[in-house]
């Protein structure tokens, strides 16, 4: 297996610049005094759609702390998840890697808690911030490696976590208890099955704590946030009664509702859509609340903030997306390569450094902030990306190199790929399979295979495809199952 660890072995992915020494640096000049290192905070919604924010379409509820966020910055149209599921988008975004390259490439559970660890010598972006003497810290989900394993968020450049560690605990909001570190916390309320104590709040409650503790020095801030991932629930507050009796509403039964309920099944829910909509103004307030602290700590015009989602919206847990339209535009969902499953959000405010009011076609994906933090950090990137820095588009200043290709993989029901060169979008369900090809500059919903009239671009993406990966001993090329082909 070809590693892409903290050894530093090349990667000639698209977006690095080889250097005659063999390091690979960011593909922009390192900051050279233009501005000194911002706060870097980065908020990361779980399973929200591309059309799931009132600033990207979203007509059945309003997002107005996020649409305010977007306003005071840029808006990207064209930026994609690591992935079409939680733990290898997490692990692109870490590392800098898109799935063909990263290590984790696939949900796979770990018992008795925890997912796949990220191996000890993987180098992530919070040990780049370390590196450049930032504080750190992560709040919410983690799923990159279970207590006890090299793939912790304390071992991966975080000084200080709280949260969930495995996503599938992550799936129940009123959780026995969260992970402090290496430490367990066990939350009062919650106990025999109590709901006094939502873990959203918590952990939000300490990454604005986090802020305030660090105010006085450079900090990155990665929350994981796990909203509005199902199960589908909110406390029934006045963000709930808002939406309750709005929707017509299909009750949902619930997955291991009894005794197996805390160990990742999905609790019922009599009112999902009015839940849907309340955990995503919950999130909002959050956005909000972050904004709010910063400005009071008068420090908000040197933090960047960043807003996105980890994949496209889920159908899990009585969720209806399309009834909320929750991919927008886009064909598909969570699992899907198709846009809806890996198009996303972005949104970026830096008072002062950004413009207000922009928006940007720009695409991009979660591999490019790595690269991105490491400019704005002042750090000389000497590790593997395929990444591009994007503080030129960001500022507005100096050239924005592009990406030639995006590439993604996908190891549930068989290996299918997907890549992104400039206007057309290619997708297939196997290895073998035939390429589907789309032009996204008039068919943005992918409704036209169009491969059979551009065998010339087919035959560009298939020699791209033969090298855009490195195999994997835990996630190998598989055969496409017929039975799971995307229908939406």
């Amino acid at each position: 297996m070809k590693s892409y660890l903290k050894s530093g072995l090349i990667n000639l992915g698209i977006g690095a610049v080889l250097l005659p020494t063999g390091d690979l640096i960011a593909a922009n000049p390192i900051n050279k005094g233009e501005f000194p290192p911002p706060n870097v905070i980065y908020i990361l919604a779980d399973d929200l759609g591309y059309g799931d924010l009132s600033c990207y379409g979203q007509t059945k509820f309003k997002t107005p702390n996020i649409d305010k966020l977007a306003a005071s910055g840029i808006r990207f149209t064209n930026h994609y998840a690591g992935c079409t599921v939680s733990a290898p988008s997490r692990s692109s975004l870490m590392t800098g890697l898109n799935t063909g390259h990263t290590y984790i490439r696939g949900n796979k559970e770990m018992k008795p808690e925890g997912q796949e660890p990220l191996p000890k010598d993987v180098y992530t972006v919070a040990e780049l911030f370390k590196e450049a003497g930032y504080a750190t810290g992560a709040f919410g989900k983690w799923g990159l490696g279970g207590p006890g394993t090299d793939g912790v968020p304390e071992k991966q450049g975080f000084d200080e976590f709280f949260g969930f560690n495995c996503q599938a605990l992550a799936h129940n909001y009123y959780p026995e208890y969260l992970w402090h570190n290496d430490q367990k916390v066990f939350l009062d309320g919650n106990k025999n099955g109590g709901t006094g104590q939502y873990a959203h709040d918590e952990y939000h409650k300490m990454a604005l704590q986090f802020i305030e503790k660090h105010k006085d020095a450079p900090f990155f801030l990665f929350c994981p946030y796990v909203i509005p991932h199902a199960e589908l629930l909110a406390p029934e507050d006045t963000i709930f009664q808002k939406f309750d009796g709005n929707f017509t509403e299909t009750p949902f039964a619930g997955v291991d509702s009894g005794p197996n309920y805390r160990k990742g099944g999905y609790g019922s829910q009599e009112k999902p859509k009015a839940a849907f909509a309340a955990m995503v103004s919950r999130l909002d307030r959050s956005v909000g609340e972050i904004m709010a602290k910063l400005k009071e700590l008068g420090i908000e015009k040197n933090t960047l903030v960043i807003f996105t989602s980890d994949n496209g919206p889920h159908l899990e847990g009585g969720a209806d997306p399309e009834f909320f339209r929750s991919s927008g535009p886009l064909r598909g969902y969570k699992r899907s390569l198709y846009e809806g499953g890996i198009r996303v959000p972005f949104i970026a405010s830096w008072p002062g450094k950004i413009s207000p009011d922009k928006t940007s076609d720009y695409p991009s994906a979660f591999w490019d902030f790595l690269p991105t933090a490491a400019e704005l950090a002042g750090v000389r990137l000497s590790r593997p990306t395929d990444g591009i820095s994007m503080v030129p588009v960001l500022t507005g200043k100096g050239h924005q190199k592009e990406h030639e290709f995006l590439y993604w993989e996908f190891h549930e029901g068989g290996t299918k790929q997907a890549a992104r060169m400039g206007k057309w979008k290619a997708v297939r369900f196997g290895i073998r399979e035939p390429l589907e090809l789309y032009d996204l500059s008039v068919d943005i919903h992918e409704d036209k295979n169009i491969a059979a009239e551009h065998p010339d671009i087919v035959a560009k993406i298939e020699a791209y495809l033969k090298n855009a990966r490195s195999e994997s001993k835990i996630w190998k090329t598989a055969e496409y199952w017929p039975a799971n082909k995307e229908k939406s």
